[in-house]
């Protein structure tokens, strides 16, 4: 329906002017649909409520099922509930989060609204964005990347675009100064590894086998539940320092750094350097269960990645 923000609007006005204790729910799939109604035509008669992706914690508790199958899901597949029967035929839970998920979002929601002008490039920048989870990307060179040269403009724009239907997210580099600079180039996160295994050629990672790239999946994970939580997060990085998120928000401020495997005292000189220049961030190690007592002689916090996608930093002194 083309007009819906209209018609809702004519009916609003007319509960308004009865004066009926009535409260009115518009709700969809699509946030880019409804965040263009809602703001052409409700303006001032709504408030905004968004339900991002579902966590890990939400999945064990609507699903009965173990808390550590629940993380290993939203590691391995991502969290949609619609996908969740499909998860042991994995040709199947394919074509649904393809076909019922991505598909409307890039190839008829954004399109429908004008807003990308060049579907196979947004396609493209998609399509590269989940094949580099937790990457910093510089606009160039995910430009050298396409087959379909965009301007860094439109790049820019169509990055925008994923992130607010929340497919995808930029996350800006953290400045010292507190002056952010556009050149800085982003550091990509999906917001659901369910696009992770559905986009990547390889499949899902063993971690047995595939250490390195389902330890980016995991970050991805731990990011993307940070930001589906409404946390703000950046990055930082000085040669040869790194660290992998700035987290700030209703959790506290945290300096964070995603480990999986054996953590050794240079993996944590970026975290610990960030914090001890910018000292309202505490540096935070989320890696595996048995490198907590490692983390602890090396003076440093640590929560494994596992309880983090459960619970966030809930527990932790802030």
């Amino acid at each position: 329906m083309t007009d819906w923000a209209a018609r809702l609007k004519s009916e609003w006005d007319h509960v308004r002017r009865k004066k009926l204790p009535v409260s009115v729910i518009a709700t969809g799939s699509s946030a880019l649909r409804l965040t263009s109604g809602s703001r052409e035509s409700l303006a001032g008669r709504f408030e905004r409520i968004t339900l991002t992706h579902w966590s890990a914690a939400s999945l064990a508790a609507s699903f009965a099922i173990g808390e550590r199958e629940a993380v290993e899901m939203v590691v391995r597949m991502g969290a949609y509930p619609g996908a969740f029967p499909f998860r042991g035929d994995l040709a199947r839970w394919t074509a649904y989060v393809r076909d019922a998920i991505v598909e409307p979002a890039i190839g008829r929601d954004v399109v429908a609204l004008a807003a990308a002008r060049r579907p196979a490039l947004l396609r493209q920048i998609f399509a590269l964005c989940t094949s580099s989870p937790a990457q910093i990307l510089s606009l160039q060179k995910i430009q050298g990347q396409l087959q379909d040269r965009g301007a860094l403009e439109t790049i820019t724009h169509y990055l925008a675009l994923l992130e607010d239907a929340y497919l995808v997210a930029a996350l800006p580099k953290f400045s010292m100064s507190g002056v952010r600079r556009r050149a800085a180039p982003p550091k990509v996160i999906s917001l659901s590894n369910a696009f992770l295994a559905v986009s990547d050629p390889r499949g899902i990672p063993d971690p047995q086998t595939e250490s390195a790239r389902y330890g980016a999946w995991v970050e991805n994970a731990c990011l993307a539940h940070a930001w589906n939580a409404g946390q703000r997060l950046a990055y930082w990085r000085e040669e040869p320092l790194e660290v992998d998120a700035v987290i700030d928000g209703t959790w506290g401020s945290w300096v964070i750094e995603v480990k999986t495997g054996a953590v050794g005292a240079g993996d944590l000189r970026g975290p610990s350097e960030f914090s001890a220049r910018q000292r309202r961030y505490r540096p935070l190690l989320l890696c595996d269960a048995g490198q907590i007592a490692v983390a602890a002689r090396l003076g440093i916090d640590a929560r494994t990645w596992t309880e983090f996608l459960l619970h966030g930093t809930a527990g932790l002194a802030t």
